[in-house]
């Protein structure tokens, strides 16, 4: 587990029952725990500052934000987090938001204060990804697009690595039952260049991919096999930038749930069921053959109770 990740498993260490009062540190002593043992240069030090005197608000900023409010520059950001043993700034920032959380839980009167637990909090920030979802699927067109061509695209390849293969199987598994050839990709290197260069030659033209953080070099190396061989790349991601959203040619954005010790995916998984819903209503025809045919055999081999 990275260092970061560590910070999370503990910032949102579930306390059974909640936690009763007067037990729990307060929210600033939590806060210079983190920097306690940490030698900051001066620059660090107005960072950490601010984040003291601001936790409420600074702790949910980009970090252009941070690093504009501060007056230091982005790497300054980045280094900062990197000195207090975190991966990068949203590692840091994943646990500066509960202590923050905590602190408004802590306002006499608060609406968190009588509601609010380190799971609330979680499932809180996964409304708030499902509400950008719901925002980015305000416009129906995009959607119906990629989900016509991605149903003309015969074979079509569906690839998730690592964290992200549970993703990439269920898409497969539901897109199966509507489209006549699905191939799932989930491992890389050769084996992926394979599968794909293969997708290629049997007429296929596109490719869903699937990338959740942490981003695995593997990945970004088959987006990039993937154009190599002729093929265009669907992304679905989180809303970070970086060089997997420029080695895909279309790029849809879902968070990720980053408040637990592990990620939650509704939000990417929502999104995955809107471009299957896209595909089938590319082809109500075939869509509506396939599954007759899928509900006969299942029913005639007892496949479901």
């Amino acid at each position: 587990m990275s260092s970061g990740q560590q910070a999370r498993a503990q910032a949102a260490a579930i306390t059974p029952g909640g936690t009763p009062p007067g037990q729990e540190k307060p929210p600033a002593d939590r806060l210079l725990a983190l920097f306690d043992g940490h030698r900051l240069s001066p620059g660090q030090r107005r960072i950490a500052q601010y984040l003291i005197d601001h936790l409420t608000e600074a702790a949910f900023l980009s970090i252009t934000e941070l690093a504009e409010r501060v007056g230091v520059s982005q790497p300054s950001v980045t280094r900062f987090a990197s000195s207090l043993g975190f991966s990068g700034y949203p590692a840091l920032r994943d646990v500066l938001q509960p202590i923050a959380l905590s602190a408004v839980a802590g306002t006499p009167d608060s609406k968190e204060q009588i509601r609010q637990n380190e799971l609330q909090a979680a499932v809180d920030a996964e409304i708030e990804n499902l509400e950008n979802v719901r925002r980015l699927l305000a416009d129906t067109n995009q959607v119906l697009e990629i989900g016509r061509e991605l149903a003309r695209s015969v074979p079509l390849t569906v690839l998730g690595l690592r964290i992200s293969v549970s993703l990439a199987e269920y898409f497969a598994y539901a897109a199966r039952r509507i489209h006549p050839d699905v191939r799932l990709v989930t491992r890389g290197g050769s084996v992926a260049y394979d599968a794909l260069l293969q997708c290629r030659a049997a007429g296929g033209s596109w490719v869903l991919a699937f990338a959740m953080p942490r981003h695995a070099n593997e990945t970004l190396a088959a987006l990039r096999a993937a154009r190599s061989t002729g093929l265009k790349v669907v992304l679905i991601t989180d809303p970070s930038v970086g060089p997997l959203v420029e080695a895909a040619d279309v790029v849809l954005t879902a968070g990720t749930g980053s408040r637990l010790v592990f990620d939650s995916y509704a939000a990417p998984g929502m999104l995955s069921a809107a471009l299957l819903q896209a595909m089938a209503d590319a082809d109500p025809e075939r869509t509506q053959a396939r599954l007759e045919q899928y509900e006969q055999v299942a029913d005639q081999h007892g496949f479901f109770l």
